[in-house]
């Protein structure tokens, strides 16, 4: 008898997920907690070569080809101008919308049923399966539910009441798309300036727009209704105080953006301590949210979908299917955050700090170039033949 798996969350890693256990044999449903998708909504986000292979599993590198832009250079520079480093990242970057939207059709036309309006808010086990119930009185049954709800994970919570809380990093999010201005560079190129008092990100679409984002820093973590009452226009002048004095389009770039995005905070898990029962397990941000300066977080859930499908596959057990995915994915991920983490606290160091990032970060980034450092990260590959040993 076919498995069926309840997948809790609409975003990017509930339909890549219900795709990957789709071809691993298993039926699958997403339930979204939100009365309509994310078309329009967000800003953009980079696939990394390591997420594109992923999805390249899954037959799905096809959906993304024609989506954004390749961004296979980095180039940083401080807030005097000066050059820091040129580093290559293959990559692809995108609206995060358009990725949502592609995976989400192609989910539907492979078979995957979505709901939406679905808030998970409890979820017990039954004789041989598990029950769902969400906030409207409605409930879904299953063998095993999967929480793809990312960094306030229902599913988490489920799993273990005792879950430790995100960690706010000290860095905002904000950004927009600017229309009608020129800027120095080219596409293809990530261009990161780190300003005095604030880091700034930009890229240059083929077609002249120029997709943005800045992380001004809060060592006090705003509460959502206080982001909320920051109005465009009011980010828009707080941005343009910040960048005053630096080198770099970044004023010229905030000036020239129609409508500014809501603020957000950023936020990692170090470790999740629990990832699975019996009959639940968490994947991507639910169960290893990473900063956005690791550039892997879409990558991290894809990866995550391909390995939880062959476990699932592989493994006749579902808890132990669950262990084995764990066992697999757990230190990676991990690295990936710390990773993250690190990137992130160069953003904003201080003078002191500042100073000692421009001395050393040209030597180290060539080193890493060298001993191509990050292969760990970039170059990882799943391969969907092989087997999964219990």
């Amino acid at each position: 008898m076919t498995k069926k798996a309840i997948i809790i969350g609409g975003g990017i890693a509930g339909p890549v997920t219900a795709m990957a256990l789709r071809r691993a044999g298993l039926d699958a449903e997403v339930f979204e907690a939100y009365d309509r998708g994310a078309d329009g909504v967000g800003a953009f986000l980079t696939l990394a070569v390591n997420g594109l292979e992923a999805l390249r599993v899954l037959d799905l590198h096809e959906l993304v080809r024609d989506l954004g832009m390749d961004t296979p250079v980095m180039e940083m520079r401080n807030s005097r101008g000066r050059r820091l480093a040129t580093v290559r990242q293959p990559s692809r970057t995108l609206k995060r919308a358009d990725l949502y939207q592609a995976l989400r059709d192609e989910a539907v036309r492979r078979g995957v049923r979505v709901h939406y309006g679905r808030r998970l808010v409890d979820a017990e086990v039954t004789g041989d399966g598990v029950r769902a119930i969400f906030a409207d009185g409605s409930g879904a049954e299953g063998d095993l539910l999967v929480g793809a709800d990312g960094l306030r994970s229902r599913t988490r919570a489920l799993i273990d009441p005792g879950a430790p809380r995100a960690r706010y990093v000290g860095l905002l999010n904000t950004g927009g798309f600017a229309e009608g201005v020129r800027v120095p560079g080219r596409p293809g190129v990530s261009y990161f300036v780190f300003g005095r008092r604030c880091f700034f990100g930009y890229l240059i679409h083929p077609e002249g727009q120029v997709w943005w984002f800045a992380n001004p820093p809060s060592r006090r973590e705003p509460t959502p209704e206080e982001l909320a009452e920051i109005t465009p226009e009011q980010w828009r002048a707080r941005l343009l105080d910040l960048f005053e004095g630096d080198a770099g389009p970044m004023r010229e770039i905030i000036a020239a953006t129609p409508h500014i995005l809501p603020g957000w905070n950023t936020y990692d898990f170090p470790t999740v301590p629990k990832w699975f029962t019996d009959r639940m397990v968490i994947v991507g941000d639910a169960a290893h949210a990473t900063s956005p300066s690791s550039g892997q977080g879409a990558s991290m859930a894809a990866e995550d979908a391909v390995v939880l499908g062959k476990c699932l596959r592989d493994v006749p057990d579902t808890a132990d299917a669950f262990a084995a995915f764990e066992r697999l994915r757990r230190e990676r991920v991990e690295r990936v955050v710390a990773h993250g983490k690190r990137n992130g606290d160069g953003k904003a160091p201080g003078v002191a700090g500042a100073f000692v990032r421009d001395l050393f970060l040209p030597v180290v980034l060539r080193q890493v170039e060298k001993r191509d450092a990050l292969a760990w990260l970039r170059d990882h590959r799943i391969a969907w033949d092989d087997r999964v040993a219990v």
